[in-house]
């Protein structure tokens, strides 16, 4: 990587944030950080751009800067077999999902339009004045994760990793240094087995134990706008830097994971 690269990130300050930041100087590239949500002055040509940030960012900077900005299909995790998921998921329109009559957890897949929670049933969800009624959203079963773990994918495997909760409360620790790295590496490798070519080469996959027994995929996310947590910054930003480059260097087979491809 050179200095004709540069790594532009969102105007939200993170702590993943600065450590990529830091990452990607100690690599020769140029890390500059948005005034707002678009593309800041003078980036049209400053060299080939990464991105790092949210929904928003990727948005209004992708298309003017030339980036393709990779992420999962938004019905992955629903089509994923039972055995994987630990629980029934849907993959519905918010017209269908506010006809629940039921407790659900009802989460937007990729951006956060809303919260992404336990709704008592579909009456609880915004109205047609809020959202349209052809807004995708994942309808799960409810189910308690022990402990959730989040992996940063590249090319079908485990780049790196950290646990990031235990129960409710938020506990990053690096994977490795969790008693149960083990088992959380031996589920993802069966999982990302079975969702091959179904994921971007480089992606966020987060998983967990469930507190009725057996692991499960908790969702997948895109690189570019996931907290790393105790994940090591360096193999954050390899899987960030694919995830979110320039177009002309993107692999065929991740072109219909780019974000305005299935939009």
């Amino acid at each position: 990587m050179t200095q004709d690269r540069v790594l532009l990130l969102a105007p939200r300050a993170s702590d993943t944030r600065r450590r990529l930041s830091e990452a990607a100087a100690g690599r020769g590239l140029r890390a500059v950080t948005a005034e707002g949500w678009s593309a800041p002055d003078g980036a049209q040509g400053a060299g080939r751009t990464h991105l790092y940030g949210g929904p928003l960012l990727a948005d209004t900077v992708a298309r003017e800067l030339d980036v393709a900005a990779l992420e999962p299909p938004a019905d992955w995790l629903a089509r994923l077999p039972l055995a994987l998921t630990g629980r029934r998921v849907e993959a519905v329109t918010l017209a269908e999902a506010r006809r629940l009559r039921r407790p659900a957890f009802v989460k937007p897949p990729t951006d956060k339009f809303f919260p992404a929670r336990i709704y008592p049933d579909g009456s609880r969800l915004p109205g047609p004045d809020a959202f349209d009624d052809d807004l995708p959203v994942l309808v799960s079963d409810i189910v308690r994760f022990d402990r959730e773990y989040r992996l940063f994918v590249l090319d079908g495997a485990v780049h790196d990793g950290s646990r990031y909760a235990v129960g409710p409360r938020l506990d990053p620790l690096p994977l490795d240094l969790d008693p149960g790295a083990a088992e959380a590496r031996a589920f993802a490798a069966d999982l990302l087995a079975a969702a091959e070519g179904s994921l971007p080469s480089a992606a966020v996959v987060d998983i967990g134990p469930l507190a009725d027994g057996g692991w499960a995929a908790v969702e997948a996310n895109p690189a570019w706008s996931s907290g790393g947590y105790a994940c090591d910054p360096e193999r954050v930003l390899d899987v960030v830097l694919r995830a979110a480059g320039p177009r002309a260097e993107t692999a065929p087979a991740d072109l219909p994971f780019t974000r305005t491809a299935h939009r």
